[in-house]
């Protein structure tokens, strides 16, 4: 007999498995499909080094799970199922510049103004920050709601009671700035721009890109509010404790087992056909993927999908490939900045100045020649994850090209892909700038193993072109545009078809925005699956 649940939710990544657990929880009988041969999608521990040493594969801070929606709901079970957190009271990142110049970020946010060189600077920092706060109900709810539902509208109401007009004008002003502007038209000096602008990287955007004026407010207070958590143990006991929250629950879980196409009847979606099985389902099918793959491959074509849908899902655009590099430490670095020891993320970068240019390289189809280097040291936090006195770093480079054409530096021979020679010479090169910093690096180092463009690809289908982010996050493929002007809301145009996910609204990250509020929707709907 064919298998059937209320609901079945392709993918489990970060979203897949909110919403799995959250449907299971409200009473629905759920199955999950996941193509690969373990849950998590970019959620992984290995020893990628050395025998004793823990690297996150992958993503490994969770600052945006523990301040949403799902971690409201489901983090008391996911402890009960063994999820720990470590975390810090104290430094939390900071940015070294080509020459040496260090600026830090603290959790108290007036610690961390009173590093700025202005004093007008420190109040203006200090008054965006709790002005974001005053707001954030609103904010959070424009920002990370359904954003062509009725119930935004809420929100906005809000904003305007509190804001007025012309405040709320600022934060819409804000949202098409970009990183740099708002940098600029804001402070004197360049400590904020060189702190803050690098973290718009991890939410695929650039120095240059609009929507840059409201995400840095965003960082600043999550991480100012929540710190930089790790798992602990590393990011795969996060998994381990949806899995056995998903087992508890009666979730049917099938890995290895890759989604080939969506099964409809009367122009309603009734299930999935994946290489080894067909599941149906009586009231929703939530799918994790990109829009090239759910309008291109898995919706059949007489499917009752408006032309211009597909036709937009064709031409959506995919952003800068990234690389993750670990590399195993005989012992913790030694700074020239002895500071730094204690930081558990530490960016090198220039702020804007250094960062646009290597985004501009990458885009390109240029190897930087001064890449942004993302310098995770996990283990300030988790000591378990590494031997006695060792020390590990977590690098992401998000400012590379997929088939790279060239060196900005002319020092690589690249010729559109990335060979083992390529990928060496621009470890080297990546390592050697690191060295500047802690020129104890060469001597310390024991080993190091590097996740390219194409090895992201290759584990996760949705991270096309090696973007890892599920698509450009540029303002036009953001917020009310979605994935697709045609097709922002979750909902999609085949009834009981919902889509989920990094592609989908308020985007990538581990905040699992999109599977909470899918989940939540399907749930508070009355009768299974009922759209609104």
């Amino acid at each position: 007999m064919t298998p059937t649940f209320d609901a079945v939710v392709i993918g489990s990544g970060v979203n897949g498995l909110v919403a799995a657990a959250q449907l299971a929880k409200g009473g629905w009988s759920v199955a999950l499909i996941e193509g690969s041969d373990r849950l998590g999608g970019f959620i992984a521990t290995e020893e990628r080094t050395l025998p004793g040493y823990l690297h996150d594969t992958y993503s490994s801070w969770h600052p945006l799970f523990v301040s949403g929606g799902a971690y409201a709901a489901l983090g008391e079970d996911l402890h009960r199922h063994g999820l720990e957190y470590r975390n810090t009271d104290g430094l939390i990142t900071g940015t070294v510049t080509d020459e040496g110049r260090v600026v830090l970020a603290h959790r108290d946010p007036a610690a961390t103004a009173e590093m700025f060189g202005h004093s007008e600077d420190r109040t203006a920092y200090l008054t965006l920050l709790q002005r974001f706060l005053d707001n954030a109900d609103a904010l959070g709810g424009i920002l990370g709601g359904e954003p062509r539902s009725p119930r935004v509208l809420r929100h906005v109401v809000k904003l305007l009671r509190r804001e007025r007009f012309s405040g709320t004008e600022e934060w819409l002003r804000a949202a098409v700035t970009s990183g740099r502007s708002y940098c600029r038209s804001t402070f004197r000096g360049d400590e904020p721009d060189v702190l803050w602008i690098p973290w718009l990287l991890h939410a695929g955007l650039s120095p240059d890109h609009a929507l840059g004026g409201v995400m840095l407010p965003v960082m600043a207070a999550t991480l100012h509010g929540f710190g930089m958590p790790v798992v602990a143990g590393g990011a795969r006991n996060f998994v381990r404790a949806f899995e056995a929250l998903l087992g508890e629950l009666g979730v049917h879980i099938s890995t290895g087992q890759s989604a080939e196409r969506l099964l409809l009847a009367g122009g309603r979606v009734m299930g999935v056909a994946t290489d080894g099985e067909t599941i149906r389902a009586r009231h929703a099918v939530l799918v994790s993927v990109t829009p090239t793959a759910l309008y291109g491959e898995l919706l059949p074509r007489d499917a009752p999908v408006p032309p211009a849908i597909r036709d937009e899902a064709l031409r959506y655009r995919y952003g800068r490939a990234a690389m993750q590099l670990h590399v195993a430490l005989s012992a913790p670095l030694g700074w020239r900045d002895a500071r730094l020891a204690g930081v558990p993320l530490v960016h090198l970068s220039d702020g804007s100045a250094s960062t646009a240019i290597a985004c501009a390289e990458a885009e390109a189809g240029l190897l930087p020649r001064r890449p942004t280097l993302v310098v995770g040291q996990q283990y300030v936090l988790d000591p378990s994850r590494v031997p006695d006195g060792a020390a590990t770093l977590w690098i992401q480079l998000q400012e590379l090209p997929y088939k790279p054409i060239g060196d900005a530096a002319g020092e690589l021979d690249a010729h559109g892909r990335w060979t083992k020679e390529l990928t060496e010479g621009y470890v080297q090169r990546v390592l050697a700038r690191i060295a500047l910093h802690a020129p104890d690096l060469p001597e310390k180092l024991l080993a190091w193993d590097a996740v390219t463009p194409p090895d992201l690809m290759a584990h996760n289908p949705n991270a096309v072109d090696g973007d890892p982010y599920g698509g450009s996050a540029e303002l036009d493929q953001a917020l009310l545009w979605r994935p697709l002007p045609g097709a922002a809301r979750h909902a999609t145009p085949v009834p009981g078809l919902w889509h989920i996910g990094a592609s989908t609204h308020p985007g990538p990250g581990l905040g699992a925005g999109s599977g909470h509020l899918v989940a939540q929707h399907l749930i508070r709907g009355g009768r299974r699956g009922s759209r609104r």
